[in-house]
């Protein structure tokens, strides 16, 4: 499946499917292949897919000049279904189980984990745990690492959203299984047990620089999620609070978050982290 994966990199647009964790999930690839240049691999949030990504993926791989690989997990897109309810340790289990077959189904020689919201806790606890040499970097967008009362409120106004408004109508545009979808993640996140949820510790043991973006106005977290991680990460971090940006900066402040990405893998590639394609580094005017 790596090699028929590959085939598609260069392809515009490449949508394909790949074996993880026992499912079958579907992929897009655009830019460079992993023999070329360094791969950004994208990790979705807790409603998100290949698809709710957008434009994203393409501009990215335009801007820093390497290749972008998005998937959807299990219960999302138009992957495989999962069983409900999802277990309350579903982060750590994709991030333990899943993530290192999806990398290896892909290809990837180096790169870097971008993980949004519930993606970037995964990534995070990936780089803790699992300490994958392929992996140079990690980019953190609105990341939670323990549970609050003010994200949990906005995660029971979307309950009602979706029960009572038209959320479950938007959604159902992007996942074959639109209940799977959103029950998976809301009913794990209001379900009273996960109010104990902590993966604070993951911190402690990554070993790849990071750089964490949050909106200013993000719902679902506090400053105290990103504050977190330059307490706690023994290497470099860099943190970026945007301004008039709430929960998704990538497509809030797109602007920004593409520059501030495109830097840090400039600087990964600058310092020698990121090998492949070294001669291709893109400088970044001071």
């Amino acid at each position: 499946m790596g090699e028929m994966l590959g085939e598609r990199w260069c392809e515009p647009g490449g949508p394909a499917r790949l074996d993880a964790g026992g499912a079958e999930l579907e992929a897009f690839t655009v830019g460079p292949a992993p023999d070329r240049a360094p791969t950004l691999v994208l990790l979705h949030e807790g409603l998100g897919c290949v698809a709710l990504w957008r434009d994203f993926p393409r501009l990215l791989s335009d801007a820093t000049e390497c290749g972008v690989l998005v998937f959807s997990r299990t219960g999302y897109g138009t992957s495989d279904p999962c069983m409900l309810p999802r277990p309350l340790d579903y982060m750590t289990r994709e991030a333990v189980s899943v993530l290192p077959e999806v990398l290896d189904a892909a290809g990837i020689r180096e790169g870097i984990l971008i993980g949004h919201s519930d993606g970037a806790s995964i990534a995070a606890i990936h780089c803790g745990e699992i300490r994958d040499p392929r992996v140079r970097g990690l980019v953190l967008m609105a990341p939670h690492f323990f549970t609050e009362e003010m994200g949990l409120a906005a995660i029971g106004e979307a309950r009602t959203a979706y029960v009572e408004g038209d959320l479950r109508n938007r959604l159902a545009k992007y996942h074959s299984d639109v209940d799977v979808a959103f029950r998976g993640w809301n009913d794990a996140w209001l379900d009273p047990a996960f109010k104990a949820w902590d993966i604070r510790t993951c911190l402690d043991r990554i070993q790849v620089p990071v750089l964490c973006l949050q909106g200013e106005g993000d719902q679902y977290g506090t400053v105290e999620q990103v504050r977190v991680v330059a307490e706690r990460v023994p290497e470099q971090v860099e943190i970026r609070m945007i301004a008039d940006c709430r929960h998704a900066p990538h497509l809030e402040a797109s602007d920004t978050t593409l520059r501030e990405i495109t830097e840090f893998v400039a600087g990964l590639r600058a310092g020698g982290a990121l090998t492949i394609g070294a001669m291709d580094v893109r400088r970044i005017p001071d």
